[in-house]
């Protein structure tokens, strides 16, 4: 999951605070310090993450694109100059484009935004961007919320007090909110100083960027891991009371079974899974990084004095062109597989199903699947050329079920007009008639469409109206007695809306 970073260099951030009574330093200073305190520790514990640095106050500037050299950034953060303004809103457009150029639409990415609490002045602050909202042309939205997934983090370098001083507090909040509500607002608690600082973006860390460790085991066999980025925990929609799901630190194997057998499942997130010590990069049977990393051993190396079974794994999983199937919790599962990044290069990683134990109906129950050595008969075949996937329902489903669905209003035109033809026919096409009112009524009814019933039973009365001197005596009948059906069932009464219900041709002395 890549981050930007969006750093505040306007004149509000040069604003001097004492620290320790003697030293004067710039609140610039303090996010500079913050910030290296992060890039050192995603250096260590998050390598493989890309990051970028924008600066920005009227305008904006990439200083850093996506990297994973976080010398290259610590480096552009002891070079920032001072500028103008604020403008947040010319910033956020800059880190859409930038994301968007980059990854596009469909990644997730995590934007932490530092800055004072400054919303700027006049044209292109925070709060009159916020408050023109609801008077904006198509062209001119504001960026909130992006087009692609987002978590935004807020480090203001003020402490609370400082913020609700003023509306800062809350244009902030509104900010959050615009941008999806999944991130958080952190400020310095106490004094402006470098402890402040350095506990603020240590809560940064500990929510966003602490590294996920597992341990893989399978059988007797087991290696520690690190599963980057972080899970998160999900909540399942459809429970009555749902709780966040996170996966379980034991990763448990549970069988292996053939790349074509398993296809392309639905995921909800995929992950890379490094060996702990060995997240460097490696040659075909290793686990990749980056060409930054070259000079460090690679995990093929290392493994060769340290067996590592995270590493054999891997290697097996590409030869034998297989993926593993792992248990992440009670009832939720995923699968290990590998990856490669080009011709030398490949990654083991791991994909989570939805929870539940048949999240692959191909597959069935994955309780229910057992090793080949245990079936009557090789269900692949003596020569492999058959497989037990997918598996049959028990019970054989119907689609050619008569279901009326309008997904255009020229379907349901065309079903009114079918009715007013036959109507138009009786009593010739009596039967037809009533067959195609009933189909139409047991719509309505489904889809609590109850105006509809009462629009066709005054097309059925006007119909009545229309009827020629030479029509037959039963036609009149046969439409006042079914536009009434229909104006009883409009009223939504049990005993005349009825699902199961249908309207029967009345009976007449010139029915035959």
């Amino acid at each position: 999951m890549p981050t930007v970073i969006l750093m505040d260099v306007s004149l509000s951030m040069t604003r001097p605070v004492s620290l320790d009574g003697s030293d004067e330093f710039q609140r610039k200073n303090l996010a500079v310090h913050g910030l290296n305190m992060l890039f050192e520790h995603m250096a260590s514990n998050y390598r493989l993450e890309f990051t970028s640095l924008m600066a920005f106050s009227s305008l904006w500037e990439l200083l850093v694109p996506f990297t994973r050299d976080y010398n290259a950034l610590q480096e552009a953060l002891g070079n920032l100059e001072d500028y103008d303004k604020t403008c947040v809103e010319s910033a956020l457009n800059g880190v859409s484009s930038v994301v968007q150029q980059e990854w596009g639409s469909a990644c997730p990415c995590q934007v932490v935004l530092v800055t004072d609490g400054s919303l700027g002045i006049g044209k292109g602050s925070l709060r009159q961007s916020l408050q023109s909202l609801k008077h904006r042309a198509d062209d001119k939205k504001f960026p909130l919320p992006f087009p692609f997934p987002t978590k935004m983090f807020i480090m203001s370098i003020a402490n609370a007090e400082e913020l609700q001083t003023t509306d800062a507090m809350n244009n902030l909040e509104e900010l959050l909110h615009l941008s999806g509500g999944d991130g958080q607002i952190f400020t310095m608690e106490g004094p402006l100083c470098m402890k402040s600082v350095q506990a603020m973006f240590g809560r940064l860390i500990d929510h966003a960027y602490s590294p996920f460790h597992a341990v893989l085991h399978c059988g007797n066999l087991s290696s520690d891991v690190q599963v980057f980025p972080r899970p998160e925990p999900i909540v399942m929609d459809e429970e009555v009371d749902p709780m966040p799901r996170s996966i379980n630190p034991d990763l448990e194997l549970v069988g292996f079974i053939e790349i074509a057998d398993i296809s392309s499942p639905p995921v909800i997130s995929r992950h890379l899974v490094l060996p702990i010590n060995v997240n460097k990069e490696v040659d075909e049977v290793g686990t990749g990084a980056t060409d930054e990393l070259e000079e460090e051993p690679s995990a093929s190396q290392m493994a060769g004095k340290n067996p590592n079974f995270c590493v054999l794994l891997h290697g097996s999983l590409k030869v034998e062109g297989m993926v593993a199937l792992v248990q992440l919790g009670p009832e939720w599962y995923g699968m290990l597989y590998s990856q490669a990044d080009s011709k030398k290069k490949s990654n083991l990683m791991m994909s989570l199903f939805e929870p539940g134990s048949e999240p692959l109906p191909w597959l069935g129950k994955i309780t229910h699947l057992g090793p080949i050595s245990e079936a009557a008969e090789n269900p692949y075949g003596e020569d492999d050329s058959k497989s037990p996937f997918p598996l049959q329902p028990s019970v054989k489903r119907s689609y050619a079920q008569n279901v009326t669905v309008w997904i255009k209003a020229s379907g349901l035109q065309t079903d009114v007009q079918k009715i007013l033809r036959n109507a138009r026919k009786l009593p010739d096409k009596t039967q037809t008639f009533y067959k195609e009112l009933n189909r139409l009524r047991k719509a309505a009814l489904a889809f609590g469409f109850w105006e509809l019933l009462k629009g066709v039973a005054d097309l059925l009365e006007r119909e009545c109206t229309l009827l020629p001197d030479s029509a037959h005596p039963d036609a009149a009948f046969q439409l006042s007695h079914a536009a009434q059906q229909l104006k009883l069932a409009s009223t939504g009464d049990s005993q005349y809306a009825a699902f199961d219900h249908n309207i029967a041709p009345m009976h007449t002395d010139f029915s035959s």
